[in-house]
């Protein structure tokens, strides 16, 4: 009776993963038409029915997968990406990658979150939102220069692949990108705001205020290598990336503050 129980569970669960299903503990159980305490009697959990099943543990399956898709992006771009194909670099199954990633605005928006400056910022923004921008704006600037440049960073080229599929808004990277760019606009964009409201910032669009901000900040990260290379650019990055924030910041002062500064 066990012995059938078992059996049930990996043939249910085997299914659920190959419909690229989650396959909860919960689902599963209810395929294989038992309760969770029979599935609990018949696997101490989920990992070793996974295990059982020869699946790979979902962290390092999820890291290859991430780290060959990045690769894969750089190379030809979020469109040209076949899942299929990133399934055989990462060395997964089919399975594994639509459990984990169901599609590819799925896989962009976890890009996005692994490999991108988006969140980092955001986290900055919540832990000094009371803080004046004269603090808050350099941070940030510190921040995505670690984002890309710091230790473990992806290649340049590779987060330039990522923001031109952005910029070029494929279907797929518009649906997985939604998320994160409503919640960097509604984090940094709010900041921005109330401090407009506050009379710290010169009024304008949010939007155009946050544009020009990046914007310089992250031409000189993808050009500073050429930079160097070329034009013998002799500044440390962080020191860069805060002087820029800093220019910034003296053109968003008030009308009457630059005024009563002469």
């Amino acid at each position: 009776m066990a012995a059938g129980t078992r059996e049930r569970i990996l043939t249910e669960a085997r299914g659920l993963l190959v419909r690229g299903e989650i396959a909860t503990v919960g689902q599963i159980a209810a395929a294989a038409g038992v309760s969770r305490t029979s599935f609990y009697r018949a696997f101490d959990s989920r990992d070793e029915l996974l295990a059982a099943l020869d699946v790979q543990p979902e962290p390092a399956a999820r890291e290859r997968i991430l780290d060959a898709a990045l690769d894969m992006v750089g190379e030809g771009g979020l469109t040209a990406l076949s899942m299929d194909d990133l399934a055989t670099r990462s060395g997964v199954s089919r399975a594994t990658l639509y459990r984990l990633f169901p599609g590819k605005p799925a896989l962009f928006a976890n890009l996005l979150r692994t490999y991108s400056p988006l969140e980092p910022v955001s986290r900055v923004v919540e832990s000094m939102r009371d803080q004046p921008p004269d603090e808050v704006m350099p941070e940030i600037a510190r921040v995505v220069f670690k984002a890309v440049y710091g230790p473990g960073a992806p290649r340049i080229g590779v987060l330039r692949a990522i923001f031109l599929e952005v910029s070029t808004l494929s279907p797929d990277a518009e649906e997985g990108g939604r998320d994160l760019a409503g919640m960097i606009f509604a984090s940094v964009g709010g900041y921005v705001m109330s401090q407009m409201s506050e009379g710290r910032l010169r009024r304008m669009h949010p939007l155009l205020a946050m544009q020009s901000f990046i914007g310089p900040i992250f031409f000189h990260l993808l050009t500073r290598s050429m930079a160097e290379r070329l034009l013998g650019l002799d500044i440390d990055g962080e020191q860069a990336v805060v002087e820029l924030a800093r220019a910034w910041l003296r053109a968003m002062k008030p009308d009457e503050e630059v005024d009563s500064n002469g």
